[in-house]
């Protein structure tokens, strides 16, 4: 089986080390292949992703290392597309398609940022129902596919975050149990693999790997795929 890890962030995007480094640490990993994921352009919030002028300069950068370390590691070039990225994909070797953000009105609600914004934005714009805003969210997982057309589903069950240390719902509730099976019904039927992301525990939000384990047994029990993925923004978590 191939050992890989498909989705890093450099710093194109708001990762701490180079795409060089993080080639270089998947190799003293032993992995097969690695995958450079940055955020692709979001004009929605600038802070985070890919300047739209640098795009280019990633793709050749990355090509150039796919020479420079044939016969060692197979180095793929991926971009991460948002929900609400209109950036073309054709580019890249693969893509993530990834929520991060609610949209209430006018207003664009970062779903990983912290637990007081996602609290504050249940009250603001939600009627104070944490539930709404949960199944919000997974109306826009359920389609990030058809909206992105990516090869792979990024961090289904994002909104649970900070689930451990600061718990805004349960999941347990028929409403959230019933809006992440709705979502993950959608996408197991675009056979694209989910995929086990670490990320949240090497920056120690969680102690165990998005999707959550009745998550991924539900994926598995309907037919559907995983992918494992670090989403690394250091060297030092690639490949774990």
């Amino acid at each position: 089986m191939k050992k890989q890890d498909l989705h890093t962030h450099t710093t194109f995007s708001d990762g701490k080390n180079t795409p060089e480094e993080m080639v270089l640490a998947a190799v003293c990993a032993g992995l097969d292949a690695i995958g450079i994921s940055d955020h692709a352009y979001t004009a929605i919030d600038e802070s985070y992703c890919i300047k739209k002028e640098k795009i280019s300069a990633y793709v050749a950068e990355i090509s150039a290392l796919k020479e420079k370390y044939k016969g060692k590691i197979e180095v793929l070039c991926g971009i991460e597309q948002d929900y609400f990225s209109d950036e073309p994909t054709d580019m890249f070797d693969y893509s993530i398609g990834s929520v991060h953000y609610l949209k209430a009105g006018d207003a664009y609600i970062p779903v990983d940022e912290d637990a007081e914004t996602l609290k504050n934005a249940a009250e603001n714009f939600f009627g104070g129902d944490i539930y709404a805003l949960v199944e919000e969210y997974y109306r826009l997982m359920g389609n990030v596919i058809r909206k992105t057309n990516a090869d792979i589903i990024g961090h289904f069950d994002l909104i649970t975050k900070f689930q451990e240390q600061t718990p805004l719902f349960d999941e347990n509730n028929p409403r959230y149990i019933s809006a992440w099976k709705n979502a993950c019904n959608e996408l197991l039927k675009t056979g694209r693999p989910f995929e086990v992301n670490t990320g949240a525990i090497s920056r120690g939000y969680r102690t165990t790997p998005y999707p959550s384990v009745e998550i991924k047994q539900y994926i598995l029990q309907n037919g559907g795929t995983l992918v494992f993925s670090s989403d690394s923004h250091t060297a030092e978590s690639v490949g774990k």
